[in-house]
């Protein structure tokens, strides 16, 4: 499964934030185990690059996103991905450009805590628990 995983679960991880940080860090591991594939959008990049130099400094950002990166792919956000966030029905800009960039990266899923700012059916909108219960299920 191509899962993007959304910018709230990353930032759950680098900066442990509670009660979200291990559901979160466990949907980081199925991707570091190879249990799915994990992609993160290149807005996802600087987004969290931004929030986490404010809090722990520029050199642990970008230690965290040099780890993150060689765990995760990198979908393009390109000027396709723009014009469908442009046209969808979102109340948040970030998160119509997630779903952009899910759809033209042909990724089956995008993993967020914040399924119901996503009022799409595909691709399909999973929560980090869903997703960790349907994987280690899975024979």
């Amino acid at each position: 499964m191509k899962v993007l995983i959304d910018t709230n679960i990353i930032l759950d991880v680098a900066l442990a934030r509670n009660p979200f940080y291990p559901e979160s860090l466990q949907v980081v591991s199925l991707v570091y185990e190879k249990r799915i594939e994990g992609y993160i959008s290149a807005s996802t990049i600087s987004d969290v690059y931004y929030v986490l130099r404010k809090q722990i400094g520029r050199g642990l950002a970008l230690d965290f996103l040099r780890r993150i990166r060689t765990i995760c792919q990198i979908a393009t956000v390109n000027d396709a991905a723009i014009v469908i966030a442009m046209k969808a029905n979102f109340s948040d800009f970030e998160d119509a450009i997630q779903y952009g960039t899910a759809v033209v990266n042909q990724l089956d899923a995008i993993g967020t805590r914040n399924y119901l700012d996503f009022p799409v059916v595909t691709p399909r909108i999973i929560t980090p628990s869903d997703l960790i219960q349907e994987i280690t299920n899975l024979p």
